[in-house]
């Protein structure tokens, strides 16, 4: 098929390599898209199809399995509610994308009648399903998900189950504050235009209603500022709630003295209005992404249940945590081994590269043991568990106490840094101004000590940084680039240390580069397909792919050698193909990557050379970073493609290989001691102590849906080649915010040279106050918004 008359699979968009799987006209990519295609129509679901284009998701991946889900005891851990009638439970499902999806997930009722209700959350990639246990259970509606496209993720930190309890108690104290201002504002009008004393009664009327309003805008929406306040105190270190709460207070003091004594309109207006915009600069710095998890850990990685042997050799789901000592479980290929195990019988080829760092499989044998959170990468393995979870090798490291602890090495926030000075000099100032004037005229004192608290308010430094992180966020966001909260973006650039992990970082986890050291005629060629056929070997399959699908040929005494390689026959001549030792002739090599050679008939012909391909741009991004940081690469890997790599490091003493999780973590706390501020770039849970010890720790994924460790922000592996503009990017929001603060001085400065005199108002004061405020808000948003363009990223 050449490029002219590529097709593109109807349901996923993928290319089809093959024109024999149609229906009605339309191509498809593999049996599993077809198979969605066939339900969808049979169930009268077309319109699934004209919403988007190729909407579904490739299904030529295995699906999921999920018979543990008719275990009662782990059924009871996942749903909501359940009784004789209906059953209530929500899925996780990553692959919501589109409007297509919502579209079909709300009629899954069509397909399955047994489907009372559902809904979809998209933010949270999440689908609310109420069914009959009657008719139906909950191992079918997870298959049924599945076969149309939507694997729900369901693991032992369920993501589901641990956000349905939390409550966002922001949304509500917005609303109210909100309200409040709204209608303060409303009544105040009255007196902005001098119309309040023309009818004193109803003056009064409106300024009791307006300061009614006050009451629930602070003790209700603003209360938590009052609490921090007090927190402070007690700590003996203000921090930026501190002069927030004392403006909040002297407002409501000055509103009810004025109502009270009848000296003034009271500033009910400004004091509701200061609460919701305050509140609103809270929500936009507490933006959160609902389809991702920061703070996973070990359990994430795990299955919810495992397969165990009983003495009849029937199996039977059990939940992980009743895994004991002596029980013999099945693992299938692709599975994870859960717990520290004896291999029994089967071919054992283990990826442990998230666990290690290290990149091959490594091959085990009879009798020996396989530690927890290895991958199994051929077929069927039959184990006998030596260890419960709880006492795993892959549980120990993650409960080791350095990967547990607190890090203290975060830096300061800028807000967190000159509240504290912010609050004595504005106390300061306040109280000489007050002192000063009352002995001469003790009104004169009090407007004073009232304006200068009002004017000097710090609101514009307390929104103009949530506001600026929060646009900063955003810009993140849409370049695939995803911070845990706003205070990661001025650890970005404090950063003078970049440490890279070596496989799934710098190289992609799928996708290696292979070629043949030799020379290889058509016959040969077909011969060597033929043999790694009937391999499911990794490497083997690699060849494969790399010879793409020729003519096959008859062989014969086919043999595998776990851990040397393949021999067979065709025509006679003997074939060998594996490592260097299994060749007769086959010199070895040293190598920076791994080969398997071939031999054929007593004739060495070569090898080939398998590496992992490393992402494209690297050299750039690391020209661009050695500039301005101190760059280093620490791999739990042997030293492959260490040639490559050196070229894109300044020295060659940057590079560390065969490291181990703790050796990861020494680094970087070494590193800090040199008063370093470290950044480290990982993607297994052998980077996790080293994540989270960091400075900042960004897991880099590509697919943002997989499992991550616990990270400060996660990165798309699509927008690694962003990264040096990321960190320049973070230095000049920070430089945003340092500018907006000298304007809130310089305009405090200002206000309070007139406060001091006695010459300006409180009324003054508080229309003043808002004004800067939105002043300086409108100039962060556009100022960061010409620094992401500047910066070659999308605004």
């Amino acid at each position: 098929m050449d490029i002219q008359t590529q097709l593109l699979c109807y349901h996923c968009g993928d290319l089809c390599l093959t024109e024999n799987l149609k229906q009605e006209d339309k191509n498809f990519c593999c049996s599993g898209c077809l198979n969605v295609y066939s339900i969808l129509s049979n169930g009268g679901l077309n319109n699934y199809y004209k919403l988007n284009q190729h909407p579904g998701a490739s299904q030529d991946k295995a699906i999921g399995r999920f018979g543990y889900l008719d275990n009662v005891e782990i059924a009871a851990k996942l749903i909501h509610y359940s009784d004789s009638q209906k059953t209530t439970i929500t899925f996780y499902i990553p692959s919501i994308h589109c409007s297509s999806c919502i579209w079909l997930l709300e009629h899954l009722n069509t397909i399955d009648s047994a489907i009372q209700e559902n809904r979809v959350d998209f933010l949270k990639k999440q689908v609310y399903i109420q069914f009959n246990p009657q008719q139906t259970s909950l191992k079918n509606i997870a298959e049924l998900l599945t076969n149309i496209g939507y694997e729900p993720l369901i693991s032992l930190q369920d993501v589901v189950n641990s956000d349905v309890a939390k409550k966002d108690k922001l949304i509500p104290k917005i609303a109210v504050a909100g309200f409040c201002f709204g209608n303060a504002m409303l009544l105040s009008f009255p007196a902005y235009f001098g119309l309040s004393a023309s009818d004193a009664q109803f003056g009064k009327a409106f300024s009791l209603l307006s300061l009614l309003f006050c009451l629930p805008a602070v003790f209700y929406s603003g209360w938590d500022y009052f609490k921090r306040a007090h927190q402070s105190l007690k700590q003996k270190n203000l921090n930026i709630d501190f002069p927030l709460a004392l403006g909040i207070a002297v407002l409501l003091i000055r509103t009810l003295s004025d109502f009270t004594f009848n000296t003034g309109e009271g500033f009910a207006d400004s004091l509701t209005g200061l609460v919701f915009f305050l509140l609103i600069g809270k929500f936009v710095q507490q933006k959160t992404y609902h389809h991702l998890s920061f703070e996973r850990d070990y359990r994430s990685f795990f299955p919810v249940a495992v397969d165990v042997l009983d003495e009849d050799g029937n199996t039977k789901p059990v939940a992980l945590e009743n895994l004991k000592e002596g029980d013999r479980i099945l693992v299938k290929s692709q599975e994870i081994i859960p717990a520290d195990a004896i291999l029994l019988k089967g071919d054992a080829l283990i990826d442990f590269s998230f666990v290690t760092g290290e990149s091959q499989a490594v091959d085990k044998v009879l009798g020996e043991i396989i530690y927890a959170g290895g991958r199994q990468t051929t077929g069927s393995l039959e184990l006998e568990v030596v260890k419960p979870v709880s006492q795993s090798y892959l549980t120990g490291l993650w409960n080791n106490e350095a990967f547990q602890k607190i890090n203290s090495n975060k830096t300061k926030t800028f807000v967190n840094q000159i509240s504290h000075y912010f609050s004595l000099v504005l106390l300061i100032l306040a109280t000489s101004a007050l002192l000063f004037w009352l002995p001469q005229n003790w009104q004169t004192g009090l407007n004073a000590f009232t304006a200068i608290l009002i004017i000097a308010c710090p609101c514009a430094l307390a929104l103009s940084t949530p506001f600026t992180m929060g646009a900063a966020l955003s810009i993140f966001d849409k370049n695939k680039f995803y911070l845990k909260n706003t205070d990661i973006v001025e650890q970005l650039a404090a950063i003078d240390t970049i440490v890279f992990d070596k496989t799934g970082t710098v190289t992609q986890s799928e996708g290696n580069s292979i070629s043949f050291q030799g020379e290889l005629n058509q016959e040969e060629k077909e011969i060597i397909y033929s043999i790694c056929k009937n391999s499911i070997h990794p490497l083997s399959r690699k060849i494969c792919g790399f010879l793409n699908n020729i003519k096959t040929v008859k062989v014969y005494g086919y043999q595998e050698h776990i851990g040397s390689g393949i021999t067979a026959f065709c025509d006679d001549k003997k074939v060998l193909i594996g490592n260097a030792n299994l060749i007769v002739d086959g010199k070895s090599i040293i190598t920076n990557a791994p080969q398997v050679h071939v031999s054929i008939a007593g004739k060495y012909l070569g090898y080939f050379e398998i590496r992992q391909k490393v992402r494209s741009g690297l050299q750039e991004i690391l020209n661009q970073l050695n500039h301005t940081y101190r760059t280093f690469l620490i791999s739990g890997d042997k030293l492959q493609n260490s040639s490559v790599l050196n070229n894109c490091f300044k020295n060659n003493e940057d590079l560390y290989f065969n490291q181990s999780p703790q050796n990861k973590l020494d680094f970087i706390n070494n590193k800090q001691q040199q008063n370093n501020k470290v950044l480290m770039l990982g993607d297994g849970l052998n980077d996790a102590g080293a994540l989270k010890q960091s400075n900042v720790g960004i897991a880099v994924t590509d697919n943002i849906n997989n499992f991550t460790p616990g990270s400060d922000a996660i990165l798309d592996g699509q927008s690694l080649t962003f990264l040096p503009n990321f960190l320049s990017f973070a230095k000049s929001t920070v430089k945003i915010i340092h500018l907006s603060f000298c304007i809130a001085v310089c305009y405090n400065i200002v206000g309070i040279s007139f406060a001091i005199q006695g010459e300006l108002s409180p009324l003054i004061a508080a229309i003043l106050m808002p004004v800067s405020t939105i002043t300086i808000i409108a100039f962060t948003s556009f100022a960061t918004h010409f620094s992401a363009k500047k910066h070659k990223l999308k605004p």
